[in-house]
């Protein structure tokens, strides 16, 4: 689940995203619209309207998902009519890894199938980077985290081969005086596997 807001951009409105509907519909109660999947029901998301109604939010972009965000979440829910309670992970989403494996992509000359360590989890993460090899730290981008860029990352399936997460460069991560060529951040060794890897305001 990812949340946004951007006053400038797109008004008062904080836009709650849980998963993409391919039939989207919505119903609207009071000052939230639920957007859901006309086939399957599911709930793909919500908008809440007049925002700053129920409590400060600011920036143009991201919104960082706290406990106390998603009570008051389902607390707009709830006072709009609606019986859905939203569910979220919130530990963090750019990680620090360890490549345990890597093995070459049989379908791709540029692509690599790497086993990669986040602490918790063992990722399969399929990556196109030339310099990236096993023994590296890295920074990994998980399922549901949302780029500086404004991409969100999805599980996928790059030429058959499921990947979940991305092994992010510096350049991707925004970091300053990043290089621009072609390749993965590799983090020195004081770099704790499973640690949340800070990104710049």
């Amino acid at each position: 689940m990812n949340v946004f807001y951007n006053r400038e951009g797109i008004g008062d409105t904080l836009i709650v995203m849980i998963k993409d509907a391919e039939h989207a519909a919505y119903e609207k109660r009071g000052t939230v619209a639920r957007i859901y999947d006309e086939k399957t029901k599911e709930t793909a998301g919500f908008n809440i309207f007049e925002a700053s109604r129920y409590g400060a939010f600011e920036g143009s972009g991201p919104v960082k998902l706290t406990e106390a965000l998603l009570d008051k979440l389902n607390g707009i829910l709830a006072e709009n009519g609606f019986d859905e309670k939203l569910d979220a992970d919130l530990s963090p989403k750019f990680v620090v890894g360890y490549v345990k494996e890597k093995e070459k992509h049989p379908d791709s000359d540029h692509l690599s199938i790497c086993q990669v360590d986040t602490g918790a989890e063992t990722l399969q993460i399929v990556c196109g980077a030339p310099n990236v090899e096993a023994g590296q730290k890295v920074v990994v981008a998980k399922t549901g985290a949302v780029m500086p860029n404004g991409m969100i990352i999805k599980d996928a399936v790059l030429r058959g081969v499921a990947s979940s997460g991305m092994i992010c460069s510096a350049r991707e991560l925004g970091l300053p005086n990043a290089p621009q060529k072609k390749g993965i951040l590799v983090l020195d060794g004081q770099y704790e596997v499973g640690s949340e890897f800070p990104l710049p305001e």
